[in-house]
């Protein structure tokens, strides 16, 4: 007899492997034991995957046909992972994946987090390039820590130096939270982990930080302040704002010209110093940034290119899209203020950038300690208006991405004609009118001279307004695909940030029905729905960011369009202007 259950709560699948199951449904189960919480079953539309067992209650007398179907051939065993299309099961996973995450307990303080997809891409990307790291302001020994430094963390023992606050989510240990110092009773087993270690809620430290596994120590100057605005939360404001010039790119060469390599000029304006840096530091800061900051959208860079690097159109088109980088780092009030980028722009001397770089890599407030840095107001949010601002957002981006693609597609199919088409046919027209003006030169009477030179003037007009359309995509067109481009890689951002809002909102709901079943005590239960609180303000705040810089940019770059294509046809007016006049006295 095949064992069901009965759906108490909507469920959305986030990861490969899981699947959605709706309040009220009835699923099939393949046992009623859970593995870390999680059931394996069939849902009413034929869908097999993994669901939360806190989201069902197993039906115990029912006569529903049973699977009898299922074999040994069927591969029971990797049914567990039958909607990863390109992931084989490992039968060791569980064992090692519980060793390697959960038994090891890291040093008080510290810990350790996988890099994400994104900087798995940025290091293969790196692989065998110009642009990658040598001994040019770096090497390969271990700058040692200064007293009371460690990983960047300046921690304050005697209570003489800057203000340090040890901060911890685990349940051993006394917490610093709103209230005041608060004990946290034992984590209860009950709550479960992600099935799948490779989601980006587990990767970015959020589950680890929900189940209060997060512990460190904080600087006042690492302190990242969510406020509640005219439009909900958002990060507090820069108070000393700035802005960065990109300038000069300069082909410059090393190992007596064996290596060659572009540098770009940096000058922040709130130190007026300029700075040297090359692509490879670029990329080397955005992995840090991207690593650091598992809920703030970090902007991408240019992608890499093996070949034509010195080509002056391919060195102007990378050095506009880290122009664009770079003004949506010195706008975002947490990046523009943190301590690593603040390095990358203001330092100039070797020893100290190899200093500085060992310790932003040993930064120890990464991943679930990230969190703990993060400081909000004292109301709490309502989760459930949360999930639905979340939601509401999640089908914002997607339908931005499908019309940034179709806008982006459109912009250089128009370019490409503009660029060859339209030249082309300009240039036919132009040409013809030389024609006739040259047959007209047969006729030797002189007051048709006049008539001659006019027409072609207008033949040579015609060949200069198709250039006009071929130089102009420089003008208005490729700026709005630059703007494109950046946006699209901050669409593509997003949903790894709501699965880790997502992930923290799930097991908020988990403890939720643990404490009605008596599983769970209600202190727990409010630590963690505190903490999905701490991270449900920076994803709300992060979001009213980027709708602030996505109106103003877009606003800018639509008027400088337009302003474009009004002087592009004001230019092309004139010429013809100027060939109609010479009929004049023809």
């Amino acid at each position: 007899m095949a064992l069901r259950a009965r759906a108490l709560y909507d469920f959305n699948s986030e990861n490969p492997g899981e699947i959605t199951v709706k309040e009220n449904e009835i699923v099939t189960l393949y046992s009623e034991n859970d593995i870390e919480g999680w059931l394996e079953g069939v849902n009413s539309r034929g869908e097999r995957g993994l669901f939360p067992a806190s989201y069902v209650e197993i039906l115990k007398n029912d006569t529903a046909p049973s699977y009898n179907n299922i074999t040994a051939g069927d591969g029971y065993i990797g049914s567990r992972y039958s909607n990863v299309p390109t992931v084989d099961y490992d039968p060791t996973f569980k064992s090692q994946a519980q060793h390697e995450n959960f038994t090891q307990a890291p040093a008080a303080g510290f810990s350790s987090f996988p890099v994400t997809s994104q900087q798995e891409h940025s290091f293969q990307a790196s692989q065998g390039s110009d642009d990658d790291w040598d001994d040019d302001w770096d090497d390969s020994s271990t700058v040692a820590d200064e007293p009371g430094v460690v990983g960047g963390s300046y921690h304050d023992y005697d209570g003489t130096g800057p203000s340090t606050y040890r901060l911890t989510t685990r349940s051993d240990a006394s917490s610093i939270s709103r209230g005041g110092n608060a004990q946290h009773p034992k984590s209860s087993a009950t709550v479960s982990r992600n099935l799948n270690r490779f989601s980006t809620f587990v990767k970015s430290g959020g589950e680890a930080f929900v189940l209060g596994e997060a512990s460190g120590f904080v600087k006042d100057g690492d302190k990242i302040c969510v406020v509640m605005g005219q439009y909900g939360p958002e990060w507090q404001e820069n108070p000393y704002p700035f802005t960065c010039t990109i300038d000069d790119p300069t082909k410059q060469t090393k190992f007596k010209g064996m290596k060659s390599y572009i540098s770009y000029k940096l000058t922040p304006t709130h130190t007026q110093n300029p700075v040297s840096r090359r692509y490879k530091h670029f990329d080397w800061l955005y992995t840090r940034l991207v690593e650091k900051f598992p809920v703030i959208s970090v902007p991408h860079i240019p992608e890499k290119q093996a070949t034509g690097r010195f080509e002056e159109d391919f060195i102007s088109k990378r050095r506009k899209g880290l122009i664009w980088w770079m003004n949506h780092m010195t706008s975002h009030p947490v990046l523009a203020r943190c301590d690593v980028f603040q390095h990358f722009l203001a330092c100039t001397d070797e020893k100290a950038w190899k200093q500085g770089k060992r310790k932003a890599e040993k930064d120890d407030m990464v991943g679930a300690n990230f969190f703990l840095t993060i400081s909000t107001p004292a109301s709490s949010l309502d989760l459930q208006d949360v999930e639905s601002k979340i939601d509401g957002f999640k089908s914002f981006t997607k339908k931005m991405d499908d019309s940034v693609l179709q806008v982006n597609a459109t912009a250089n199919e128009f370019a490409r004609k503009q660029i060859t088409g339209f030249k082309k046919e300009y240039q036919k027209v132009g040409q013809s009118f030389k024609t006739l003006s040259q047959a007209f030169e047969l006729d030797q009477q002189t007051y048709s001279a006049g008539l001659n030179h006019a027409i072609a003037y207008t033949g040579e007009a015609y060949d200069a307004i198709g250039e006009y359309f071929a130089e102009q995509p420089k003008q208005d067109l490729d700026p709005v695909m630059d703007l494109l481009a950046l946006y699209q890689g901050h669409l593509a951002n997003y949903p790894d940030i709501i699965h880790v809002q997502k992930g923290a909102l799930t097991k908020v709901k988990e403890s939720q029905k643990h404490v009605e079943e008596g599983k769970m005590e209600s202190p727990q239960a409010e630590g963690i729905n505190e903490r999905c609180n701490i991270i449900s303000f920076a994803t709300l705040a992060e979001i009213q960011h980027f709708h602030q810089i996505r109106v103003r940019d877009f606003k800018a770059q639509m008027q400088h369009f337009l302003q474009q294509q009004i002087s592009f046809f004001q230019k092309v007016t004139h010429k013809l202007e100027e060939a109609l006049q010479k009929y004049d006295n023809a």
